[in-house]
């Protein structure tokens, strides 16, 4: 069986290089811009009958006429095109929005090296490898993970592809790998767990046990992008309306932006780690169906309705996003799905208001933030409110799955009564 994956590394380019990548991710972005100019400029009508050919032939004609264009490999503008296809392909079926234009600013430049072979993989010492990128030349890449078809110790496969991406600490590749493993039976016994995602306790188990973490920059890092925050402000007030932004101010957003790279990336390795402990751990983990997008929306309302306890939901808002509920249900879904195992999807609606172990359900259950106190005659369960919510959603994984495991599933089946049939 074939399996796809993607290994990022960080790049360790000469100030030359520095300078030939930036060119070509420039070149990259203004040729998105300049087929999405000539594509919209027919018409929605003749959009769909835009033939790929004839966009090509431009292509290959403003590389002529353009010096700063051809810049871009011949591979890498012809994967522009392919991608700003697929991006219409994608909003005509109704997976994704309209494609739009790149601001030089909010655009995040990269480049597709679309064939493997071009790459000359080739690993030179403990911590780094080398690879060449076209009109670049030999470049290094930090070595953490040995590549497929790369080196003898490495898995059996081989690298299709790579795309090299600039962010706030430099310039990176990821390698787009394929390896050949067995095929993956799905397992017939194991543990079954139920989570539930929070902001005070990150991800609380349905076992009693909580997964948790610190902060993710020290108290150095913090009171130092304080300070850098306020030094923008102050740059910003001191620019007059309509002018362009100077040298300093970006200096400064460029540190700012290291700085919330740097927990991002503290983040994700956290996550991945856990998820990896817990996908080693368990065969099933239930989560809730959470509409994360819907929940960190904005509180401020409209001229006519203002929102109220706008930065209160603002600063919620915040905490939410930084805990990226969504990537951990990803990063569980692929690690699960590599292990035989599976994860279950269930309704969020009444997890921490209804108790684990009768099932009442009532809005007075939960006490407070952290304590669940059952208010239903002659129960009196106490528990933690987060554990309460994840063995409810294990109970609910539990009935989702009960024709294949649920033999395995020693929890109490929770019933549905609530405030309204006690009375």
């Amino acid at each position: 069986m074939k399996r796809q994956r993607g290994y990022k590394a960080l790049l360790g380019l000469t100030p030359e290089q520095v300078i030939a990548l930036d060119e070509q991710g420039h070149a990259a972005r203004a040729m998105w811009n300049l087929l999405h100019d000539w594509w919209t400029m027919t018409g929605k009508c003749l959009l769909r009958r835009a033939s790929l050919a004839l966009a090509d032939q431009h292509i290959r004609q403003a590389r002529k006429d353009l010096p700063w264009l051809a810049a871009l490999p011949a591979q890498a503008a012809q994967q522009v095109l392919k991608q700003y296809h697929r991006a219409w392909v994608n909003c005509w079926e109704g997976r994704a929005g309209a494609p739009n234009f790149k601001s030089r600013i909010r655009s995040r430049m990269s480049v597709d090296v679309p064939q493997g072979r071009d790459l000359q993989i080739k690993r030179v010492s403990r911590r780094w490898g080398r690879c060449r990128i076209p009109k670049v030349g030999l470049v290094r890449f930090r070595w953490t993970k040995d590549l497929p078809g790369v080196t003898r110790s490495g898995p059996a496969g081989r690298v299709t592809g790579a795309r090299l991406v600039k962010e706030a600490h430099g310039w990176h590749i990821v390698f787009r790998t394929e390896t050949l493993v067995d095929d993956v039976h799905p397992k017939s016994t194991g543990r079954i767990v139920g989570i539930d995602r929070g902001v005070v306790v990150p991800l609380a188990l349905s076992d009693g046990s909580n997964r948790e973490h610190g902060p993710w920059l020290t108290d150095g890092e913090r009171k130092r992008l304080i300070r850098l925050e306020r030094k923008a402000a102050r740059q910003r007030r001191i620019r007059k309306p309509g002018e362009q932004s100077g040298n300093r101010l970006a200096r400064t957003y460029d540190q700012i932006a290291r700085y919330r790279a740097t927990a991002k990336r503290r983040a994700a390795d956290w996550q991945h780690r856990t998820t990896t402990e817990l996908a080693d751990t368990f065969t099933v983990i239930a989560v809730e169906d959470l509409a994360v997008t819907n929940m960190v929306k904005s509180a401020r309302g409209t001229t006519g309705h203002p929102g109220k306890n706008v930065r209160q939901k603002a600063g919620l808002n915040r905490v939410i996003a930084a805990e990226a509920w969504g990537r951990t249900v990803e990063l569980l879904a692929y690690k699960l799905a590599d292990r035989g195992g599976h994860l279950v999807k269930v309704p969020a609606a009444g997890t921490s208001r209804r108790c684990s172990a009768c099932g009442f359900t009532c809005p007075g259950n939960r006490q407070t933030q952290a304590r669940f106190a059952c208010r239903a005659p002659g129960c009196g369960y106490t528990a933690n409110a987060d554990t309460n919510a994840a063995r409810n959603i294990e109970h609910a994984a539990g009935r989702a799955v009960s024709g294949l495991l649920s033999p395995l599933h020693d929890g109490n089946e929770a019933s549905t009564t609530s405030c309204a049939h006690s009375a």
